[in-house]
């Protein structure tokens, strides 16, 4: 019991401290804002295609290129046209385009285009990507591709019935079209998610970003408070109360643990009502995946702090363990893209086990069965590096 009493004396005196420097704690509430903003805004959502600059040199000027012409001008997203096209005359005026870097990327349309078509041939269509922008290029590929082959698919199945017409009732004209499509298209497919609605990329993104801040919040904070009281020589005063040291270091986790748990309180609530994420999970079970996280991270920040004589040493070390769990992590980018030498490292940080388990209760809906082996793991990785770094740290403040 008494101990109990220790770690959360200790636990306030931190967040006393802490609260009392008003510049820290400004910045403690508008890093995981301005983290979040820049993060909703910057990185692509469904929102993404609106008003790309794309050029367009249709030699041909006849019936299916302008169809084709049609179809690209005139597509929308949200109400707001997806491309703003420019007319260029040839396909070498595109590609000084995109060098130049007025459009990002267009389609050549052959002089002889609508007349091939009529004479059953097959006309190709030259789609310019501009390969300084692969996710913009990429965008513009897809749908100017999925575009043209729309509109062949149109074409077949209309040159189709005609042919079918010819030996057929013209009241049977519209089975006739039916037909047809099954020809051209034998095969239909739906897709259909766990979840309703159509989840964007910052829905995939959110969770990670939750995580990442809870985490390195608290080993960030953790080991920076302890090196620092190194460093002031306060410890020595702590340490020769009549409080466990065990205590200590509990206490001090627990200071950490709440702050982590407020900062990542204010992005989700940012998440939710400034970039409309949906938690489809259980809110509990979200706020017990991230203490489980920040568990398995306590170890990890002890360990760094008893090896730091000073707070520059602990912030240095840090930083050496969190940038690659930036990337490594699956925050931003999925694990399954990566190199596989880059897949096995994911697989040993922490940090990935809690996005995970995070983006399978907000995004998917899953319960505490689902995500039951992230969360053994965390919990592994912290009893483990918990059980090293204690009597480390007792070893190291003794000296």
């Amino acid at each position: 019991m008494q101990t109990i009493k220790d770690i959360l004396h200790i636990a306030k005196k931190d967040l006393i401290e802490f609260s009392r420097d008003r510049l820290r704690l400004a910045t403690f509430i508008i890093m995981p804002i301005f983290m979040m903003i820049l993060t909703g805004f910057i990185f692509p959502n469904q929102n993404t295609l609106k008003n790309i600059p794309i050029g367009i040199a249709n030699l041909d000027n006849q019936q299916y290129s302008n169809q084709l012409v049609t179809m690209i001008t005139d597509l929308k997203q949200d109400d707001q046209l997806a491309f703003k096209t420019s007319t260029f005359d040839s396909i070498d005026a595109i590609k000084n385009g995109i060098k130049k870097q007025t459009i990002s990327g267009g389609i050549f349309i052959p002089k002889d285009f609508t007349s091939q078509i009529n004479d059953n041939k097959q006309p190709e269509v030259t789609i310019v990507e501009d390969q300084s922008n692969p996710q913009i290029g990429a965008v513009v590929d897809q749908i100017l591709s999925n575009m043209t082959a729309g509109l062949s698919q149109q074409i077949g199945i209309q040159k189709t019935a005609k042919i079918i017409i010819v030996t057929t009732a013209p009241q049977d004209q519209k089975k006739i079209m039916t037909q047809a499509t099954a020809i051209m298209q034998p095969i239909k497919s739906t897709i259909q998610g766990i979840i309703p609605g159509n989840p964007n990329y910052f829905e995939f993104v959110a969770p990670g970003i939750i995580a990442m801040i809870v985490m390195t919040a608290v080993l960030t904070g953790l080991a920076a408070a302890i090196s620092k009281e190194k460093e002031d020589g306060t410890l020595d005063g702590i340490l020769i109360s009549p409080i466990n040291r065990l205590a200590i270091i509990l206490g001090k986790a627990t200071a950490q643990s709440i702050r982590g748990l407020i900062q990542g309180a204010i992005v989700l609530l940012l998440a939710v009502t400034l970039f409309g994420v949906s938690i489809h999970g259980n809110i509990l079970l979200i706020t017990f995946i991230l203490l489980l996280g920040i568990f398995s991270f306590v170890g990890l920040g002890i360990l760094v702090s008893a090896m730091a004589s000073e707070q520059e040493t602990a912030t240095q070390l840090l930083f050496m363990f969190q940038f690659p769990m930036l990337f490594l992590s699956g925050v931003f980018f999925p694990i399954l893209m990566m190199p596989e030498i880059m897949q096995k490292i994911a697989n040993i940080i922490p940090l990935t086990y809690a996005v995970n388990a995070l983006r399978k209760v907000m995004v998917l809906g899953a319960n505490f069965n689902e995500v039951s082996s992230e969360l053994s793991i965390l919990f592994i990785f912290g009893a483990v590096t918990l059980t090293i770094a204690v009597p480390v740290f007792k070893k190291v403040i003794t000296k």
